[in-house]
């Protein structure tokens, strides 16, 4: 693919550095591209990172590694209209609208990849990137269906790269603090949580519109569609943000969100899968997307020294019943968490863990702080970073694939519940639904011819 003409003309670096054209080209390259990685990454200060999307969660991507005066060699987007941000900061990079064709001609040029597409993108990608070597930092959610974070927890294993999934509030301090009053005890035992959300604030539930729309010339609709079924493209109706609320490519609120407020639980409780997970309320859902509001429940079996516990979901405007114990005058937040224990509880305000308090009051004045049991993140991305360094392990990141497939998995199960509108009983060894046969048909989906990657 040809870069637009405000582009420099692309270059192989490896046949530069060895022409004898000369000393001028090589001091270039060496002024472009500092410290560049080699084998293992061992020791070196600069990280060579890829983009896949550079458009909206793409553009924070962007930021974080031009924080850390890393290096982008190459980065992908479908639309070239969203390249901006990474040719401005970094114009001697090459840019392509496919992620295979960059992984393909750019695979020695790079040690780490920061994927940051739509849901139905992220499992394809990231399989790639792990097949080729290089560490990967893969947006929430992990995946776009159960059996796709299934099989990126045994790439986990397999592959020895670096992982980071981008629920950022992972590396807070809020998220910290609530893992450290539950395990302390100080909350007592937790058999019952709630999360919620202000999401969606995309359109959903929708109907398939009729007819098509020309293709803007900055979009290659064909690779935006990946390994989802084709449709026509329809103008302001999937690209850019819309495409949330699809059931062919996105997960809605509760895939969009519950990677943030429900981190926490999994985090904190570090339940077995779920037992069971079923809808206890929705608006209508039509055939390709998701409803305007639902509420969810999983039910938790005990695990170490914790108890059986129900964890509840809410989106769309619903919350949980107001605690008789919270202040007056005083409300719910739009969006949070909500543990309760048979000593105190604990209420969380924001999407990522943000602000967590010890309620009724009296309780937060008795308890106080916990007593600390975790290492303080230096950052998200820098927990990433360090792994791909090697300055860290390779599951130093607190959100690595071993830990976000978990994570994930349980999230989508509730998709799947929202889908079959039926109780589901999880037999999490095969991952399958054993109750409702029809139901293993989502757990995950076909794939369009050349997107269809195993590990």
């Amino acid at each position: 693919m040809n870069t637009p003409s405000s582009f420099p003309p692309s270059v192989d670096r490896r046949e530069f550095l060895r022409s004898g054209g000369g000393a001028g080209l090589a001091a270039a390259a060496t002024a472009a591209f500092p410290n560049i990685l080699t084998g293992q990454n061992a020791g070196q200060e600069k990280l060579r990172v890829a983009f896949v999307g550079t458009g909206g969660i793409g553009g924070s991507h962007i930021d974080a590694v031009s924080r850390s005066e890393d290096i982008c060699p190459c980065y992908c987007d479908v639309d070239t209209a969203q390249w901006e941000g990474a040719a401005r900061r970094w114009p001697q990079a090459k840019a392509y609208q496919d992620y295979r064709e960059m992984f393909e001609k750019e695979k020695d040029n790079f040690d780490a990849v920061m994927i940051g597409i739509p849901d139905h993108q992220h499992y394809p990608a990231t399989v790639l990137a792990m097949q080729a070597g290089k560490h990967v930092y893969t947006q929430k959610p992990l995946t776009h269906t159960v059996w796709e974070a299934r099989q990126l927890k045994l790439a986990a294993e397999k592959y020895d790269v670096a992982t980071q999934m981008g629920n950022q509030g992972h590396a807070n301090e809020g998220n910290r603090l609530m893992y450290e009053w539950v395990n302390s005890g100080a909350i007592g035992e937790v058999r019952e949580v709630h999360c919620f959300t202000n999401r969606p604030v995309w359109p959903q539930p929708l109907d398939r519109p009729e007819g098509e729309d020309p293709v803007p010339q900055s979009l290659n609709w064909d690779v935006w569609l990946g390994p989802a079924p084709v449709r026509p493209f329809k103008k302001d109706v999937y690209h850019s943000f819309k495409w949330r609320g699809w059931w062919d490519f996105g997960t809605g609120a509760l895939g969009d969100m519950a990677c943030h407020t429900m981190d926490c639980v999994i985090w904190a409780l570090d339940p077995p899968s779920p037992s069971f997970v079923e809808v206890v309320s929705m608006t209508p859902m039509p055939e390709e997307s998701f409803p305007a509001a639902s509420m969810v429940h999983w039910k938790f079996e005990a695990k170490g020294k914790h108890p059986a516990f129900d964890l509840y979901w809410h989106d769309g405007g619903l919350h949980p019943q107001r605690p008789p114990y919270l202040e007056l005058g005083r409300n719910l937040p739009e969006t949070g968490a909500l543990f309760l224990g048979t000593k105190a509880a604990i209420l969380s305000s924001g999407d990522y863990g943000d602000s967590p308090r010890l309620i009724p009051q009296e309780k937060s004045r008795e308890i106080g702080r916990p007593p600390r049991m975790l290492e303080r993140s230096p950052g998200h991305y820098e927990e990433w970073r360090m792994a791909c360094l090697g300055e860290k392990p390779k599951d130093f990141p607190g959100s690595n694939f071993a830990y976000a497939a978990n994570l994930t998995e349980t999230i989508l199960l509730g998709n799947l519940a929202l889908k079959l509108g039926r109780k589901l009983e999880y037999d999490s060894a095969n991952v399958k639904i054993t109750n409702v046969p029809e139901a293993n048909a989502f757990v995950n989906k076909e794939y369009r011819q050349g997107w269809d990657f195993k590990i």
